[in-house]
């Protein structure tokens, strides 16, 4: 499977050094180097999609026993003391990041 990319307004980029689009290590993978926005021209992360997002597949995340090895059981003892130790701590969302995320209870 092959990947090919065009702007819909070649004119938009400054010239041709501006695309940040590499050739991946991995056999047929792309990479970008930046900041990627779906329907948003300012995203504030590596991706940002604003509406809905269907995936045909898996979503494969670090914490996924898929993605795990040697996996074994531990002194939960050790593991309450540790607990108790940890700053816990409530909040409230900024405003301004509350509204843009369509968070209505800060």
């Amino acid at each position: 499977q092959r990947f090919f990319f065009q702007a819909s307004n070649p004119g938009q980029f400054e010239n041709d050094s501006d695309v940040l689009w590499q050739r991946g290590h991995v056999p047929e993978t792309i990479v970008y180097h930046g900041r990627v926005g779906i329907n948003t021209d300012a995203p504030d992360e590596a991706l940002v999609v604003c509406g809905n997002t269907k995936v045909m597949g898996r979503v494969m995340h670090p914490s996924d026993s898929r993605a795990k090895q040697n996996i074994r059981e531990v002194d939960t003892n050790e593991q309450l003391r540790r607990i108790t130790q940890m700053r816990l701590v409530e909040y409230d969302y900024k405003p301004e990041f509350a509204s843009v995320m369509g968070i209505k209870d800060t």
